[in-house]
């Protein structure tokens, strides 16, 4: 089911690019690779992911999908240490995270520094596309002004100019330019020189030997077809090239004159047909000014139409901006109650529990029985107290009236002496 989402999401976002334009599809792939280029001006292999201990990104890696869950986890890594090192301290989010309020934390802080964002935050969720190329690219550009880069214009290497070949072809063979060429190869060639006196001797004795034979008929024994094969064969070697001399500012005059003459002919024959093609162009400009005018005038009020609803859209747009940004913050506040909810049902089920439980009511009459047990010992006790009591009260009389017998006697008896 999230394999048919992604992939619906994504036709849609193909589909949207190709109707604004034919290039538009490839532009988020150059956002990319224009935001690898600043993440490494940012040396962000150091200092963001291997504090994390992640693999570095590729050229397309936020703009096709791989694994939503991982490249959403990634742009909010980037992100947050992009946020740190633009001058905003932003805390690292964790991977259970809520991620509606994250997104909305770091869009805040893209407008905090002056962005506009007229996409809705669902469009990051996915961790891809060319919503989060532009939050990146967005961020690592406020990163690069925070460190004071600046981008300069490039220096190209100086390259040294290398003389034009210039191809030896065939020239005429002139009496003056052949005497130089026999000059030069008889200088250069100096070993290859013959003894014209030896040469003589050579003449002369092959002269005498012939002489000495008798005179014969001359008749040519070879057949005409092998005597021009031959010829076909020997020729090219006997054909004589002279070097010309590209240095010679003579031959540059007569080949820049060929050329002169080579363009005027050609214009002659093309300056017909341009100024024919300049008049069609002219009259079909014409006929489309014309169309397009009274296209205009007949669908003056479907422009219209179409300008009042473009405003509409953007009124809620953002209406939208503005309750996904409450949505947040009531999302937040439905998770702290929530929270709080689950601490009250737990409170009630534990005491539900103690309410529902014998044990305290077994306990109860337990002590009660102990409590009578008690009573009824300290009725005993108070018993036999008030039983001794009683009896040191009657001894005690008992003994006082013995005493008062005792003195009266005595007084008897002196009254009656």
């Amino acid at each position: 089911m999230a394999a048919e989402e992604s992939g619906g999401r994504r036709g849609g976002e193909e589909l949207e690019a190709a109707e604004r334009g034919p290039g538009e599809a490839y532009h988020m792939f150059a956002l990319m690779e224009d935001l690898l280029e600043k993440l490494k001006l940012l040396n962000y292999e150091e200092e963001a992911l291997r504090r994390h201990h992640l693999r570095p990104l590729s050229r397309h890696y936020f703009a096709l999908p791989t694994n939503p869950g991982e490249q959403f986890y990634m742009f909010c890594t980037l992100a947050a240490w992009l946020i740190t090192k633009a001058g905003h301290p932003f805390e690292q989010p964790q991977e259970y995270d809520d991620p509606n309020a994250t997104i909305s934390n770091i869009l805040s802080e893209l407008r905090s520094f002056g962005r506009s964002v007229d996409f809705p935050p669902s469009k990051l969720k996915a961790g891809y596309g060319e919503q989060a190329c532009y939050v990146l690219d967005c961020l690592a550009e406020e990163a690069l002004k925070h460190t004071g880069f600046s981008w300069k214009r490039p220096v190209y290497p100086t390259e040294e100019l290398e003389e034009e070949a210039i191809t030896e072809d065939d020239a005429e063979l002139t009496l003056n330019k052949l005497e130089e060429e026999i000059v030069e190869d008889e200088t250069d060639n100096e070993e290859d020189f013959i003894d014209l006196n030896v040469l003589k001797a050579q003449t002369y004795r092959s002269d005498m030997n012939e002489s000495t034979k008798q005179e014969e008929i001359l008749e040519s024994t070879t057949d005409a077809a092998e005597w021009n094969l031959e010829v076909e064969r020997v020729l090219p070697q006997l054909k004589v090239t002279i070097r010309t001399d590209n240095k010679d500012w003579r031959i540059h005059v007569d080949q820049m004159h060929q050329h002169k003459d080579g363009i005027e002919s050609a214009l002659k024959e093309t300056k017909g047909y341009l100024d024919k093609l300049h008049n069609e162009i002219s009259r079909t400009l014409e006929k489309v000014n014309s169309r397009e005018k009274y296209i205009n005038n007949q669908l003056e009020h479907l422009i219209q139409e179409y300008r009042t609803a473009q405003a509409q859209l953007s009124e809620a747009k953002e209406k939208y901006q503005q309750g996904s940004g409450g949505v947040t913050e009531r999302t937040r506040t439905l998770s702290e109650i929530t929270e709080v909810l689950e601490k009250v049902k737990q409170e009630m089920e534990e005491k539900g529990s103690s309410m529902t439980d014998g044990a305290p009511l077994v306990k109860i009459k337990q002590a009660l029985t102990k409590l009578k047990q008690e009573t009824v010992q300290m009725d005993i006790r108070i018993g036999v107290v008030e039983h001794t009591l009683l009896q040191s009260k009657l001894k005690e009389k008992s003994n006082m009236t013995r005493d008062m017998h005792a003195t009266m006697i005595p007084e008897a008896t002196i009254g009656a002496y």
